[in-house]
C-alpha cells in the first residue's frame, strides 16, 4: 500500500494536497461554533448534488410531463418521496447555513485585509446559489413555480432599450413555456453546477492561502515558533475534522426531523399553490418568491415612485440588485483598524444589529401581501439596509475601539 501511495504521489501529489489542506493546514485554536457552516455548507452543497443526480433519473422536463413525472417521484418510485423532500429542504439549508457563514464573516470582519478575494469568491458563490435556486424553482412545474418565474422573468423587461428583448432571451418564448422549463432545467442540473463547484474550489484555495480569520480577528501566521508553526494554531486535521463532527451531528438531527415530519414548513419550502399544476389562465392570489428571496423582493416592492421618466419597476430592479452588488464592496467600506466585532465600538454593533432586524423583517414583508403600511416599513428598512454599507466608511473611522490582544484568546 506505501508503495502504491508513493507510486500515485509522484504522478499526482495527492499527499501534500492533503498536507496542505488538511493535515499540516493550521487553523487558529479558538474557533468556536460560528465556524460549523462552512463545514455544513459543504455538506449540504454534497446533498444537493446527490440527491438532484436521483431526481433528474426520474424526472421529465417537459411542460406536459414535468408535474406529472414530479408526482411519479413522489408517489411511485421506491424512496423517490425522500430524495425529493431531501433536495427541497436542502435548498432551504443551504441558505439557512449561508447566512449564516455571511453573518459570521461580517461579525468577525473576515472580509478584510487580505482576505478581501475570499469574500469575493464567496459573494459569487451567494449569486450563484440564487441563480441555482430560482432555475431550479420552475421545474416542479406548480402554480406558483410557474408565476414567480413569470414575476422574476418580466423584471428584466424593466431595464430601458434592451429589458423586452432580454425577458424574451431568457424565456426563449413570449411567455414561460416549455422551452423555458427546458433551458432552466439545462443550466440547474449541468451549467451552474459546474461553475458553483469552480467558485466553492477557489473559495477555499483562497482561504487556505492567506488563512482562516477567527472570532479575534488576529493573524496567527505572524507569530510562530522556531519551527516555523504559529504558536496559536492547530492542524485542521484530526482536530476540526472530529470537532465539526458536532455541527453535523446536530444539523443532520434538525435536518431529518424537517425531512420526515415538516417538509413543507407551513408553505415557507414548499408552497400550497406548487402542488396545482402550472396553468397559465388561473394567476394564484397572492404571488411570492421562496423565503430566502423575500428581503430583497421587499425591497424591489419598497419603490413606488417614478424617476427620471422610468417608472418606479425600473428603480426597484435597481435597489433590488444594488442591495446585492454593495455586499461586493463590502472590503473597501470597512475602514476600521480592527477586524472582529469583539474589539469594535458601540457603532459598529448597534449598525449590524440594525442590518439583521431589517434583513429578517424585510424577509417576512416579502411574502405577505403588500399593503400601505408594510410598504412604509419596507421603504424605511430598506433604508437602514442601505446605510449599513454607506455609512461604514464613517462610523469605522470615528468609533474608538478596544486594543486586540497579541495572542488569541479562548
Amino acid at each position: 500500500m506505501q508503495k502504491l501511495i508513493s507510486w500515485i504521489d509522484q504522478r499526482l501529489p495527492i499527499v501534500e494536497a492533503y498536507n496542505k489542506h488538511l493535515g499540516q493546514y493550521y487553523a487558529p485554536k479558538n474557533f468556536n461554533m460560528w465556524y460549523f457552516f462552512g463545514s455544513l455548507a459543504l455538506l449540504v452543497l454534497v446533498n444537493q448534488l446527490v440527491t438532484g443526480i436521483w431526481l433528474t433519473m426520474s424526472y421529465n422536463p417537459s411542460a406536459e410531463s414535468a408535474f406529472a413525472s414530479v408526482e411519479y417521484i413522489m408517489r411511485d418510485v421506491q424512496w423517490g418521496w425522500l430524495l425529493r423532500y431531501m433536495h427541497s429542504t436542502g435548498a432551504s439549508a443551504f441558505f439557512v447555513v449561508v447566512y449564516l457563514h455571511m453573518f459570521r464573516g461580517l461579525m468577525y470582519g473576515s472580509y478584510q485585509k487580505p482576505r478581501e478575494l475570499i469574500w469575493i469568491f464567496g459573494m459569487l458563490i451567494y449569486l450563484m446559489l440564487m441563480a441555482e435556486a430560482f432555475m431550479g424553482y420552475l421545474l416542479p412545474w406548480g402554480q406558483m413555480s410557474y408565476w414567480g418565474a413569470q414575476v422574476i422573468v418580466n423584471l428584466f423587461g424593466a431595464i430601458p432599450v434592451i429589458g423586452e428583448d432580454l425577458s424574451l432571451w431568457i424565456r426563449g418564448d413570449y411567455l414561460i413555456s416549455g422551452i423555458t422549463l427546458n433551458r432552466f432545467f439545462a443550466l440547474h442540473v449541468v451549467a451552474l453546477p459546474i461553475v458553483l463547484l469552480g467558485l466553492v474550489v477557489l473559495h477555499i484555495l483562497a482561504l487556505h492561502e492567506v488563512g482562516s480569520n477567527n472570532p479575534d480577528g488576529i493573524d496567527i501566521k505572524k507569530n510562530k515558533d522556531e519551527h516555523g508553526i504559529p504558536k496559536d494554531g492547530i492542524p485542521f486535521h484530526p482536530y476540526y475534522t472530529v470537532h465539526d463532527l458536532i455541527g453535523v451531528g446536530v444539523f443532520l438531527f434538525v435536518f431529518c426531523v424537517v425531512v420526515f415530519f415538516f417538509p413543507e414548513m407551513g408553505g415557507l419550502f414548499l408552497e400550497k399553490p406548487n402542488f396545482e399544476p402550472a396553468n397559465s389562465l388561473k394567476t394564484p392570489e397572492h404571488i411570492a418568491p421562496v423565503w430566502y428571496f423575500t428581503p430583497f423582493y421587499a425591497m424591489l416592492r419598497a419603490v413606488t415612485v417614478d424617476l427620471f421618466g422610468l417608472p418606479a419597476k425600473f428603480w426597484g430592479v435597481v435597489v433590488m440588485g444594488g442591495a446585492i452588488a454593495i455586499l461586493f464592496v463590502l472590503p473597501w467600506l470597512d475602514k476600521s483598524p480592527v477586524r472582529s466585532i469583539r474589539y469594535k465600538g458601540r457603532l459598529s454593533k448597534i449598525a449590524l444589529a440594525c442590518l439583521v432586524v431589517s434583513f429578517i423583517i424585510l424577509g417576512y414583508l416579502g411574502i405577505v401581501p403588500a399593503t400601505e403600511g408594510r410598504t412604509t416599513l419596507a421603504q424605511i428598512l430598506t433604508t437602514l439596509y442601505f446605510l449599513y454599507f454607506i455609512l461604514m466608511p464613517f462610523y469605522t473611522r470615528m468609533e474608538q475601539t478596544k486594543p486586540v490582544p497579541e495572542r488569541v484568546t479562548g
